[in-house]
This record gives structure tokens, sequence and C-alpha cells, in this order.
């Protein structure tokens, strides 16, 4: 066992090998595995048991034991519930106090404010051992509407070392709760993939959406924003590639079927994984997020490290990321006849222009960025023997 003081995260995220959920919680499960290049790490996550486990080289989980509804739909009016509440809460604790026992700890980080914060922040008080809080939209715009909770949360918050959210409203929001500062640091996944053929400097350009089909995801005013192109729009089009599922099937299948009655290059594929993901970004010319309501989108984050710019609707933290990197181009409105003319923009652009700033973009969205801040922040010391990446 490494005598170096390591790093706890404690969260309620967190796949479990073999059960079909090894995306959730994918973003803990590769910071985590990123941080152990650096020192020892250990993870308090959910599980079907309360247990120890070797996760990967330098990554051990302390499971506690969680019930299969998610905490957030729990009732603590119900006895029942109530009951699974108060056994979820004390197991969590025991499992951060094992894991921060366990070896010599130079910092615990709660991702996210509750219930992980609250683990944290107790286990801190006892060891010493200072914590940071990672905060969530559910954590502030939701659990932070109930007065009670909201002074809990204020607590958490207000106890840590450092305060981080992932959004930039997010950390405005967070640090009026917690009367303090906070840092916007994003949640991300780790990519497989680089782009190894340059952007196109000419028409015609590839589009690629890729979400759910849902209101929230704009996919009803992508296909009104389509149907407005006009043919010299469309001749600088080789195709737009729509890919997912959701609700809002049948007016897609209807809406690219009367397109492509009309002559247009509209591509139709169903949900892809992660490796069929990436892959089409790399594909695309432009990556469009018409969303109608959206912070940070992960596809906007893959996006940026695959080096494809991005057309987006006016929503969230999208016209600041965007406008701060020169990264895409953002419509006026969150409205189809909006997006149409941002498409024609594009269309009649250059995808290479927005290179350098896809490039900063990439670096502030990277996996290592992301753990140097943590580490950094936390004045954690690497191994010695790691090399310079």
């Amino acid at each position: 066992m490494s005598s170096q003081p390591g790093i706890v995260l404690v969260t309620t995220s967190f796949p479990i090998s073999g059960d079909g959920s090894e995306a959730a919680g994918s973003f803990v499960s590769d910071l985590a595995e990123e941080l152990a290049k650096h020192l020892p790490v250990r993870v308090v996550a959910p599980g079907r048991t309360s247990e120890r486990e070797a996760w990967s080289e330098g990554v051990e989980v302390f499971r506690y034991r969680a019930p299969a509804t998610p905490l957030s739909t729990l009732k603590p009016w119900r006895p029942v519930e109530a009951l699974a509440i108060a056994r979820l809460l004390s197991a969590g604790a025991k499992a951060t106090r094992l894991a921060v026992a366990a070896a010599p700890t130079a910092h615990i980080l709660a991702l996210w404010a509750l219930p992980s914060g609250h683990w944290a922040r107790r286990v801190s008080r006892r060891s010493g051992v200072p914590y940071s809080v990672w905060t969530l939209g559910s954590d502030i715009w939701t659990l932070g509407r109930v007065p009670v909770v909201r002074a809990w949360l204020r607590r958490v918050l207000r106890d840590a070392h450092t305060c981080y959210s992932d959004g930039l409203k997010l950390a405005d929001d967070t640090q009026r709760i917690a009367g303090r500062a906070v840092e916007f640091l994003p949640s991300t996944r780790r990519i497989e993939r680089t782009r190894t053929a340059p952007l196109k400097n000419a028409p015609p350009y590839r589009l690629l959406f890729l979400g759910r089909w849902h209101p929230n995801k704009g996919i009803d005013l992508l296909i009104d924003a389509l149907k407005l192109l006009q043919d010299e729009d469309w001749a600088r089009i080789q195709a737009v590639e729509i890919c997912g599922g959701g609700p809002l099937e049948p007016l897609v299948r209807e809406g690219v079927e009367a397109l492509r009655a009309a002559g247009r290059a509209v591509e139709l594929r169903g949900y892809l994984d992660k490796a069929e993901a990436e892959e089409a970004i790399l594909r695309a010319d432009y990556l469009l997020i018409p969303s109608r309501i959206e912070s940070i989108p992960v596809v906007f984050s893959d996006a940026m490290k695959l080096g494809c710019p991005v057309i987006a609707m006016p929503v969230g933290d999208l016209p600041r990321l965007i406008e701060d990197h020169d990264c895409g181009i953002v419509a006026e409105r969150s409205e189809s006849d909006a997006l149409a003319h941002a498409l024609r923009t594009a269309l009649s652009g250059n995808p290479t222009a927005f290179e350098h700033g896809i490039q900063q973009a990439a670096v502030r969205f990277s996996l290592q960025h992301v753990a140097a801040v943590t580490m950094g922040c936390h004045a954690v010391a690497p191994k010695q023997t790691s090399r310079p990446r």
C-alpha cells in the first residue's frame, strides 16, 4: 500500500462492474482513473451491498448499500421511505469514514453537494482532513429551493475548502447560496479518439444532431429550420445526420420523410453508443445543439475535444462558452427561423476559422485539466515518479 497521501472521492454516481451500468457515473470513474495516475484514489460510491473492492490500478472503491430507487425520488414523509433515507445516510457516512481512515488522506472531494458533501463535512470535522464540494444543478436548482435543505446546503458549502460548480450560471447561483467564491469546473468524460483529418475549408459540409428527440432538446425546431433552408443552402450541405430517439420520434420521422421527398440529404439513425457517437462527431463539420433548455450538454465538450465547431441556440451556458472560445455560432433566438439563419451563416463560412477556439475549449474540458485543478486547489502533490503530461 502506498504511503503517499491520497484523495477520497465521495459520490452518489458511480458504475457497478458487470451490471450494465458502466455508463452511469462514467465521468466520476474517468476522473478517478485520471487522478490515479498521480496519487492513490479511494472512491465512496453506492452499491448493492457495503463492501470494499479494487476498481482499477490505483483506485479502490468503498461501497455503501443504496436502495434501487434514487434518493431524490424518496419521500421522507412516508415511513418506509424515510427509513430507507436514514439507512442510506448512515451507510454513506460510515463508508466515507472507512475510506478516509484506510490510508493517509490529503483531501476529500464530494461529488455532489448532497448527500456527498454532508458526509465529507462530517468526516472532515472529525478527522481534520479538508474537503471540497462540486455542485450539480439538482443541488442548487432543486434541493436549494427547499428552505430547510437550503440551510443544510449552505453549511456544507460554507465549510468546504473549495467549491466548484458544473456550470457557469450554476457557479453564480451556488455563490449566492454559499456566500463565498465558487469556481466553474466542468464534468467531462474520457474521449478515446482524436481528429486526424482536418476540418473542411469549403462546402459541402456535414451537419450532425446527436441527442434525445425531446422538446427540451429542440429536435422539432431543427426539423423546421431545415425546411426553411433554400436550394442554394442545401447545395452547401453534404448531409444532415440525425441520431437518437425519444418521444418525438413520429414527428422526427415525418419531418425527415418530407425533407427527403424534397430531395434533401438527411440521414436518420438511432441511438449511438459512445464509440459510435465519437465517430459521428469526427465525420461532422458542425455539431447542432438546437436545445430549448440546456446547461452544458456533454456533446458540447465531446465536440470540442474531437475538434468540431457547434451551431447552438442561445440557452444555458452555451452563449458564454461559444463567445469565450470562438468555437461556433449561436442563433439570435431559440426559434426555428433564427436557427435557419445561423445554419446559413455557418454554411457560407469556413469551419477552420474556429480551430484555435476549439483547441482552447478542448483544454478547458479535458480530464487532465479537471484533475490538475482538483489536485492543485487541494494542494495534493502528484507522485514523484509521474512523467510530465
